[in-house]
């Protein structure tokens, strides 16, 4: 038997002009690994299949953002899909631990990882909200109930993330993960942090902070839009009015996709709109 035959997960990365990078975290990754292609412009996709053959290489042609990473789920033959981006991987061991915990908890479809920050390993934030997750821990699942995740520390549940139709091409890319999560919950599947899985990330400097201020902005509003009673749209969008250029730039720039928002709009199950709200309350 080999070593894919024998795997329950599958790690999933989806890239776009970052050659360099993902020539040194590629090696780090237990197989199987489908990389997915962005639409990069620096011969991604023929140095990965010239130097790592085991890898599979899927080209999107374009740049799918998040949902690049759905194509390589649909693709994936195992239960279980790690995410991990050009620039972070998971440690020795980490993903059979998560096999494991998946196994014995049927309901779990996201695992939510300790991701560690540079080489000084420090703890992500997003990390440490969830260890401290006011939602407590539900019978059936392994640690503390989420409503989020980190995409590239996150192990989710192949058959829930596809019912719940992946990520979204409104938002596209940055804080993605958050209507996903929300959704996940709605059908009733449980989102958990488990400690001793880990993740390590190196993020290199940010190529444009004011772009990505903006993104956050903008996407916390389509967010809204998306799955939160209007107050919430309300409250997210003058946030966003009153944080500056970067915030204003985001609030205009999410007008020109709220035709698309408004058409997948649906509200969320009282239970799990209270959840949400009670994250927030705690994260003020």
């Amino acid at each position: 038997m080999t070593e894919t035959n024998r795997a329950r997960v599958t790690v999933v990365v989806a890239t776009r002009d970052r050659v360099r990078t993902l020539a040194r975290t590629i090696p780090r990754h237990p197989r199987p690994v489908i990389l997915v292609d962005n639409g990069s412009s620096d011969g991604t996709a023929g140095f990965v299949r010239k130097h790592f053959p085991d890898v599979q290489v899927v080209e999107a042609g374009s740049n799918l953002g998040a949902p690049g990473r759905n194509v390589g789920v649909r693709l994936a033959e195992t239960p279980y899909v790690a995410f991990a981006d050009d620039d972070s991987w998971w440690a020795p061991g980490a993903l059979e631990l998560a096999a494991d915990v998946l196994d014995a908890h049927p309901r779990l479809a996201v695992l939510g990882a300790r991701v560690l920050v540079g080489p000084q390993e420090r703890l992500d934030a997003v990390s440490q909200a969830m260890r401290d997750s006011p939602l407590g821990v539900e019978d059936d699942l392994p640690g503390p109930s989420v409503l989020g995740f980190l995409a590239c520390g996150a192990v989710v549940r192949r058959e829930a993330f596809l019912e719940a139709g992946g990520f979204d091409d409104v938002i596209f890319f940055f804080g993605e993960e958050e209507r996903l999560a929300v959704d996940l919950a709605a059908r009733g599947w449980g989102l958990a942090y488990v400690d001793d899985v880990v993740a390590h990330h190196h993020p290199s400097p940010a190529r444009d902070p004011r772009g990505r201020q903006a993104l956050a902005a903008r996407n916390a509003v389509l967010t809204a839009v998306l799955r939160r009673p209007w107050p919430v749209v309300a409250r997210r969008s003058l946030e966003a009015l009153l944080a500056g250029p970067a915030g204003r730039e985001g609030l205009r720039t999410a007008v020109r996709r709220l035709p698309r928002a408004l058409a997948a709009r649906r509200g969320l199950p009282v239970a799990v709109e209270r959840a949400r709200r009670r994250l927030e309350r705690t994260a003020d």
